[in-house]
């Protein structure tokens, strides 16, 4: 399977799309400064107490309280809170836990009125980001990931990953953390550390320690309900989690990108370096790539199928309904059951990679259509859980109920991607009427002469249409070249394949739209 990550980068933010064999599967939006990442950890005050709940509602800086249960508060809290009290008094100057003797494990079915009480201050992990009406859902088990170990203070338990079968491995990796963990640290060992040396372990456990190191030093000096460390951006993040030999090609559209992207692999994964390139071209990185149209086709309502056949996707507040249609794939009564089959292990396919792509997450329900034969039902069943292995999120599928229906639970920690394909016409705002193309050019001169003359503006492109496009460039005697004798600069034209025909925007030589 070939890999790819296309990384396009906007004044407003950046948009990660992975590509499995030329098929987005993943998109990944983050914009500039934002909080409330998973992973950032916060000085957090506890607001209220909810013994029915066995939770707290705990003050972040949000507009709503954050969420924390007593199940997450992880079994050392009481060694946290005792480390956060020391360090606010300024006491011990140590950055490790060497010198701090840990409290004793909470007991797993307490009441978290034992544990915390109102105003006491207290770290904590953002578990999962605000989602619709609700705020974060924090954690105050911490833990800080790496790219081959994951760090978890007040612990000496080295745990591996269950995907690295071998037991000669799991041992071998299992020593080298012991040689070199400081004490009442625990540590997990990731899955892409399997074949990893000892000076690669080391690097990335020293690596999580200085940020350890880090976040205790910031810790005395927060205010309540502010971040004391943050998590790395989306793209870096991205590429510690899934980055391994499969990947060709990592595109970068923008230089100041590049060299972060690029510096951070070269740290990670040195013998990778060179797969990520700068992209060059005119053409918009996604128009170039297809990812723009993958997106258009790929979100919405109605999810069309190569066969014939079609999804209807439809979100609710408690849960996410797919329905599985033939549409117009027929066959003969006595091959129903094997086009119903066939058909269904289509829909699977693009069922998880669904998934992936929009971010689903709680319960989904899939309407599949009815199979009569058991076994069909199993070969169905095996098929969408072997689909989804490839998904790094946590998920559950259960068999198919006697109604023949499937029920998937897949972890949700950030707010679905939701991309809207159909809109109301931004050419007549819905009117069925548009204002007249022979007028279009007077209008683009008038705003341009404005920009020009009046903001004195310099370094402006005009994006448009590509057909207005070629009507401006196209030509000796062209628009263009007029207005560069008129105007005493060089207007820059760029053609934009989503724009509609009386589309136009000036954009600064900062690449900011200028607004008109």
């Amino acid at each position: 399977m070939v890999k790819e990550l296309i990384i396009n980068s906007t004044p407003a933010g950046v948009t990660i799309a992975l590509i499995e064999d030329k098929q987005l599967v993943e998109l990944h939006k983050e914009q500039i400064n934002i909080n409330y990442a998973v992973g950032d950890i916060y000085l957090g005050r506890i607001k209220k107490i909810m013994p029915g709940l066995n939770a707290a509602f705990v003050d972040v800086g949000y507009e709503k309280d954050a969420f924390l249960h007593y199940f997450d508060l992880g079994p050392q809290v009481q060694s946290l809170i005792k480390l956060t009290k020391i360090k606010r008094n300024g006491s011990v100057t140590g950055t490790l836990l060497d010198n701090l003797k840990l409290e004793a494990d909470i007991n797993k079915a307490g009441k978290i009125s034992d544990v915390l009480s109102k105003n006491m201050l207290l770290p904590v992990q953002i578990a999962k980001e605000p989602i619709s009406t609700k705020g974060p859902r924090l954690s105050s088990d911490i833990s800080i990931a790496g790219r081959y170990v994951v760090l978890v203070p007040f612990s000496n338990t080295i745990s591996v990953s269950k995907k690295i079968k071998s037991n000669t491995e799991r041992n071998r990796l299992k020593k080298i953390i012991e040689s070199i963990k400081p004490q009442n640290f625990g540590v997990i060992i990731r899955t892409v550390s399997e074949g990893r040396g000892v000076a690669e372990m080391q690097k990335d456990l020293l690596d999580l320690i200085a940020k350890w190191e880090n976040f205790i030093k910031k810790m005395p000096s927060t205010e309540p309900s502010k971040r004391v460390w943050g998590e790395m951006d989306r793209s870096s993040t991205l590429i510690r989690d899934i980055l391994n030999p499969d990947f060709t090609n990592v595109y970068v559209s923008t230089p100041e990108l590049y060299d972060d992207i690029r510096s951070y692999v070269h740290d990670i994964s040195p013998e990778m370096e060179k797969i990520v390139k700068l992209y060059k071209q005119k053409e918009p990185i996604f128009d170039h790539f297809g990812v723009e149209k993958q997106i258009k086709n790929a979100f919405g309502k109605t999810v069309n199928l190569p066969g014939g056949a079609y999804l209807v996707v439809e979100h609710t507040e408690a849960l996410h309904v797919i329905d599985v249609n033939s549409g117009n794939r027929t066959a003969s009564k006595e091959n129903q059951e094997e086009n119903a089959l066939q058909v269904n292990k289509e829909a699977a396919k693009e069922i998880a990679r669904q998934l992936r792509l929009r971010d689903m997450g709680g319960i989904v329900v899939i309407d599949f259509i009815d199979m009569h034969k058991p076994t069909n039902r199993k070969m169905l069943f095996d098929y969408l859980r072997e689909l989804m292995l490839l998904d790094r999120a946590k998920h559950t599928i259960l068999p198919p109920s006697k109604f023949g229906l499937v029920q998937i639970t897949r972890q949700r920690v950030r707010p679905e991607m939701n991309i809207v394909t159909v809109e109301k016409c931004p050419a007549c705002d819905g009117t069925g009427e548009i204002k007249a193309s022979i007028v279009l050019m007077d209008d683009i001169e008038n705003n341009l002469n404005y920009i020009l003359r009046e903001q004195n503006e310099k370094g402006v492109t005009l994006c448009v249409h590509p057909y207005i496009e070629a009507y401006i460039t196209k030509g000796i005697f062209n628009l263009q070249r007029r207005w560069f004798f008129k105007y005493g600069q060089w207007i820059k034209v760029k053609a934009q394949s989503s724009y509609y025909l009386n589309e136009f925007h000036f954009i600064s030589a900062k690449d900011e739209e200028i607004k008109l």
